[in-house]
């Protein structure tokens, strides 16, 4: 997924200009994320949009909603706002180059997701982009956990994609803003691997249980499984 270019079924993310280019963790939280089931128009907020990946794919999977996608990498701004003029979703997505810290919203959004800078503690990248992008230096999970609350309807629900190293780390900070996780994807590269990601939905207000799923990427190398498939029909070409 190196290229300058990753096109999709009803779009194409162009990457040149960003540090982080179209992956895995993007597509599955794109894919995975819901939003509430309430009769009103929604917004959803993608904190650290990059390309506006998981900001279109929200678009196409929701269309009555609208979508805003920030970030503080100017360049990716810039290239998100190209890959959203050019997609079917132009009307309904608007990207703006915003720090979430200072980000400033009246409305409150109904969903908000993130794929957040993932490296904890660990020697940084000497390309600033790229440790902007995956280094928790710019924002913490902590940070993180604070605007989302800020920001979040109150039955709202907000969806992040982590490193399974990660998951105390987040789960601490969500708890200490009042967050209640209500469902888990644990996410198997391959069926006899760990889970190396996983997918973690908060809201702030506790569900009768915590649902927990499992998901695995490939039955074999380089054969999708019958759970990726499906959770991605609507976007990949082939």
């Amino acid at each position: 997924m190196s290229n300058s270019y990753f096109e999709f079924r009803q779009f194409t993310v162009r990457q040149d200009r960003c540090a982080m280019k179209v992956g895995t963790d993007g597509t599955l939280l794109g894919a995975w994320a819901e939003i509430p089931t309430n009769n009103r128009r929604k917004r959803i907020l993608d904190i650290g949009c990059g390309t506006g990946l998981i900001a279109l794919m929200m678009a196409q999977r929701y269309p009555e909603c609208e979508v805003v996608g920030i970030d503080i990498d100017e360049d990716a701004v810039v290239q998100a706002c190209e890959n959203v003029r050019l997609s079917p979703f132009s009307d309904r997505v608007v990207i703006r180059y915003c720090d979430i810290m200072k980000f400033n919203d009246t409305i409150g959004f109904d969903a908000i997701v993130s794929n957040p800078p993932y490296f904890v503690d660990s020697l940084t990248c000497p390309n600033n982009q790229r440790t902007t992008a995956r280094h928790t230096i710019s924002l913490t999970y902590e940070g993180l956990m604070k605007q989302a609350f800020r920001l979040l309807k109150d039955d709202g629900v907000f969806s992040v994609v982590i490193p399974s190293d990660s998951r105390s780390r987040i789960e601490a900070a969500a708890c200490l803003e009042g967050f209640f996780m209500t469902r888990v994807c644990l996410v198997k590269t391959t069926p006899r691997k760990q889970p190396k990601r996983q997918l973690i939905e908060f809201k702030k207000h506790s569900g009768i249980e915590l649902i927990i799923e499992d998901g695995i990427i490939e039955k074999s190398p380089n054969v999708r499984s019958e759970w990726y498939q499906q959770l991605t029909k609507d976007f990949y070409i082939k």
